[in-house]
């Protein structure tokens, strides 16, 4: 088959990143676009991932967005018509007689001479978009269930909505899902962290003492529509661990989502900010604390057992519900809880680590009879 795989923000490289390589592995042709923002495209070179960069982010207001979904897409079409396919592929996968069949509800049956078999995202409008001018079969993936502007759209032109099973289905029949969702067990973070093995190499590239708590945070989605507010818990987060560190000694890595807020927290005495994309993951195995604005960084600490804090002001979605439920995940009420002391490693939680390849059999689900 001839996949076609969009990422727009920098999440979404880590969620696809195993799909990208069981596809090829199984002999399929995978071409990669992707959006120039955050840190998509640094996270795909370090990954390895071959991908042609298209577009970049318009900016914060919905007019904004309105006219980047519009050029994207445009930009999208043009790139998938000048790589048309030459030729059947027999070798690997589900499919071997070079055609994989079309979806057989949804409106999404491939064109004949379509360039490719199928186009996936998480949560891309672009490509949904562009898929359906194609007329070529696409999935789309989330699990946050309130970007409404978002969904509204993906969820209406996508043939399958890929979710966790935290998430109620009927919450997205509004969006247009109704019949389309198919459902994981768990976190994403549990399936495309499978593989992952903490290096301690991100501690010695950021000048981190591990005899001092070190405390990872996450900066507010402040371009998402969902979380267009001043989050003022946050803001006396990064008070809370500027005295800390001038006082306690604790260390705090800031990652944040924009070069803007780059700018403005580097110069803040005590923090580490780095300039580039960086293992973020291994960061979070090693912190004794993480505090996010977000949702994927906190669900990473989760699926890594390491204590997390949420600060998100949005709308709760269903998984981090679920998490705050089980006591897997802690809203923060005030910065007087935060416990900024070394962690017992002998506490670590067991990891749950789960095949990747239930998301590859969900998001190819349209080709299947």
């Amino acid at each position: 088959m001839r996949v076609w795989i969009d990422l727009t923000n920098s999440p979404h490289v880590l969620v696809m990143r195993p799909v990208i390589e069981l596809l090829r592995e199984d002999g399929h042709d995978v071409k990669v676009t992707a959006r120039d923002f955050a840190q998509t495209l640094q996270l795909l070179d370090r990954f390895g991932i071959e991908h042609t960069a298209i577009g970049r982010h318009r900016g914060e207001h919905l007019v904004d967005k309105a006219v980047g979904l519009a050029s994207r897409s445009a930009a999208l079409v043009r790139w998938a018509r000048a790589h048309p396919r030459t030729r059947a592929r027999t070798r690997g996968g589900p499919f071997t007689n070079g055609q994989a069949p079309g979806p057989r509800r949804g409106g999404g049956r491939r064109r004949a001479g379509a360039p490719f078999d199928i186009a996936l995202g998480h949560g891309s409008n672009d490509v949904s978009v562009a898929a359906r001018l194609l007329r070529i079969p696409c999935s789309t993936t989330f699990d946050y269930e309130w970007a409404a502007v978002q969904h509204h759209l993906n969820c209406r032109l996508a043939q399958a909505v890929v979710v966790p099973d935290a998430i109620p289905p009927e919450r997205l029949d509004r969006y247009g899902a109704k019949g389309k969702v198919r459902a994981y067990e768990g976190l994403k973070e549990e399936y495309y962290l499978a593989d992952f093995e903490p290096d301690p190499g991100v501690l010695d590239e950021l000048g981190i003492d591990r005899g001092r708590p070190l405390v990872v945070v996450r900066t507010p989605p402040e371009v998402s529509l969902y979380h267009r507010f001043e989050n003022d818990l946050f803001a006396d987060v990064l008070e809370r661990l500027r005295d800390a560190a001038a006082r306690e000694g604790v260390q705090s890595v800031v990652l944040p989502r924009t070069d803007s807020q780059r700018s403005e927290l580097s110069g803040v005495p005590g923090f580490t900010v780095p300039e580039h994309a960086i293992d973020a993951q291994s960061l979070i195995a090693y912190a004794d604390l993480v505090i996010s604005a977000g949702g994927t960084m906190n669900r990473e600490a989760v699926a890594l057992g390491t204590p997390v804090y949420t600060t998100f002001e949005g709308r709760l979605g269903a998984v981090d519900e679920r998490l705050i439920a089980d006591g897997r995940l802690r809203k923060l009420g005030g910065v007087g809880r935060l416990d900024l002391a070394k962690r017992d490693p002998s506490a670590v939680p067991a990891r749950t680590r789960r095949d990747p390849r239930r998301l590859v059999e969900l998001l190819l689900s349209p080709l299947l009879p």
